[in-house]
């Protein structure tokens, strides 16, 4: 069966022309558009799409205020479109806070352009946002309570001292689809003497990194910053790889990042292999990487260099903060999930 998608944007061009592409691939089915928040909401009630596309400047009610209403009354997956600018970054992360699943920008030229590329990737992207499911509220993780030493276990063979975990010296993590909110979710419960540096790896333009990065600064204990070229590892400092570019560990000066252009054969920029391959080399068995969200396969190959050094993939937010909590060794404190 198809997947039922609504339009919503104010452009009744865009609106067209998005109805036009959807239309013309098997797997997707336009059952309605809507040109502003307000009949979007109350056309999510009475169609039930699978996914909707929305733009956030609109009259009567933004997509913001759209996207929250729709998560309130019938939660149902939004891709909004966003124009590559700074502003528009904040925006599209105001809208992901409200619920959005996914963004991409939002280019009218390419949209008008014949390009078998562009509409690939924008029915692919929609495809993939249908997927979402929702499962309601979810009870709140309990605290995970602070970290105590292994203790001795008697046998008849003797006393065996259970293995310590390792102290790491980096923590690396990569998100995709998702991995804003997610990235919020974690980052938010680390305290701010957290003991070890982390590198974070989200795909998102160039135009957007150093937004997230500010938000996630100003509501983090720890230090948040989209990353530059030389910028030191230190702990309790996240550094966030810039959009457009890879982001390499050097271990010389006491661990450093360095920002390049990157191959162009690499469909990701930044890509969470990139990092976690040299991450992996240059702190072999002292990385911990996690692989938080995500539906293609970009830190597979990156994290398969981690597992060689006993570490695994983690896949719980509630897995991830205990993990955590131990990369920051015998500090004290709990983790709030």
């Amino acid at each position: 069966m198809p997947v039922k998608v609504l339009v919503v944007d104010d452009s009744g061009f865009f609106r067209r022309r998005l109805v036009e592409i959807f239309e013309a691939d098997p797997r997707l089915t336009v059952v309605g558009t809507a040109n502003n928040g307000r009949e979007a909401i109350d056309k999510v009630q009475s169609l039930s799409p699978d996914v909707v596309t929305m733009d956030y400047e609109m009259p009567v009610l933004d997509g913001i205020a759209a996207v929250a209403n729709i998560m309130k009354l019938k939660p149902t997956p939004v891709l909004m479109f966003s124009s590559l600018t700074h502003e528009g970054a904040k925006v599209t992360l105001d809208a992901l806070e409200a619920g959005a699943v996914d963004f991409m920008p939002k280019n009218f030229e390419d949209i008008s352009r014949d390009s078998a590329v562009v509409k690939r990737a924008l029915v692919e992207r929609v495809l993939l946002v249908a997927r979402t499911r929702f499962s309601g509220n979810r009870e709140p993780v309990a605290a995970l309570a602070p970290r105590e030493a292994p203790k001795p276990i008697v046998t008849d063979r003797g006393v065996i001292i259970p293995r310590v975990r390792k102290r790491v010296s980096l923590v690396a993590i990569g998100t995709s689809t998702g991995g804003p909110m997610a990235l919020q979710a974690v980052l938010t419960k680390l305290p701010k003497d957290f003991a070890a540096p982390l590198v974070l790896v989200q795909h998102m333009p160039a135009a957007f990194t150093g937004a997230f990065a500010e938000r996630l600064n100003n509501i983090c204990q720890i230090t948040v910053k989209e990353a530059q070229d030389g910028d030191r590892l230190q702990a309790g400092v996240a550094l966030l790889a810039p959009g457009g570019k890879q982001m390499m560990i050097d271990p010389r000066n006491g661990g450093c990042v360095r920002i390049l252009d990157g191959d162009e054969r690499l469909n990701y920029k930044p890509s969470v292999d990139v990092t976690f391959g040299s991450a992996s080399k240059c702190y072999p068995g002292k990385v911990l990487s996690v692989v938080m969200t995500g539906m293609g396969v970009d830190g597979r190959e990156g994290d398969s260099y981690a597992k060689k050094f006993g570490f695994k993939s983690l896949d719980s937010k509630r897995r991830v903060l205990c993990h955590l909590r131990h990369a920051n060794g015998s500090r004290e404190g709990k983790f709030s999930g």
